[in-house]
């Protein structure tokens, strides 16, 4: 009796399972189009559906996580996991299960592009190769970026810790983004600085794609300045020991 009892309990549990995600499916086909319907409109190179549909990683990637975004929903972490990594081993992109992505989300060539378990996403969307949406290490509980509607992130970019970026805002290639990101704002460098704001650039900025302050370079500027320091402090003890 209590084998027949426990075979019933796996066979409702595994029925109940199979039901959750028949449900994720259905529930992604409608987002599916739209995924498609946003390569369309903002890549020139995209020739045809099938084409879309068949080669690129981005979509392959946006499709596994609508899935495994249902399954962590339905508490199915394990299967979320499980369609997470296998589809990140398959496009190069990692996007965590747990991570909210709103509509008409694009990820552009792809390879390389992190998004962490918190990441809010708003619609319209756009990433390019190697983005990170991350966290820092000194965060607990909401620990990665929120992305406002219509925001766009160039390739290498980073963006890290809870912080927003506002609507209609850009961030740069190869840009780390530290503090929030004021709606339709352009950030550009490392660490990244607003240069424009409303289309309208703001004065007494030189940053741009070409002049990136390098953070190695200012590192040594500052370590020289130490030792120079050091090296006065140290004649003034001489000068005084004689």
């Amino acid at each position: 009796m209590k084998k027949q009892n426990l075979l019933r309990r796996v066979a409702g549990g595994i029925q109940a399972a199979e039901r959750s995600v028949a449900r994720a499916i259905d529930s992604t086909q409608k987002e599916f189009k739209e995924t498609v319907q946003a390569v369309r409109e903002r890549d020139p190179a995209a020739r045809s559906t099938a084409e879309i549909l068949l080669l690129y990683s981005g979509v392959h990637a946006i499709m596994a996580h609508r899935l495994a975004h249902n399954l962590q929903k339905n508490k199915h972490y394990f299967a979320a996991r499980a369609v997470s990594q296998t589809a990140r081993h398959l496009t190069g992109i990692e996007i965590h299960p747990g991570a909210t992505i709103g509509k008409n989300f694009f990820i552009d060539h792809g390879s390389g592009v992190v998004i962490g378990e918190t990441t809010e996403i708003g619609d319209n969307c756009t990433l390019y190769q190697g983005v990170t949406l991350g966290g820092t290490g000194k965060d607990v509980g909401k620990r990665h970026p929120t992305l406002g509607n219509n925001v766009m992130v160039g390739a290498g970019a980073k963006v890290l810790g809870p912080l927003k970026v506002g609507d209609n805002s850009k961030i740069a290639a190869n840009a780390v983004v530290l503090h929030e990101v004021p709606e339709n704002c352009t950030a550009v460098g490392i660490p990244a600085k607003v240069v424009r704001r409303g289309g309208v650039k703001i004065q007494n900025e030189q940053l741009d794609h070409v002049h990136i302050p390098d953070p190695v370079a200012q590192e040594f500027a500052r370590m020289e300045r130490t030792i120079e320091e050091l090296r006065a402090e140290i004649a003034d003890l001489k000068e005084k020991q004689k």
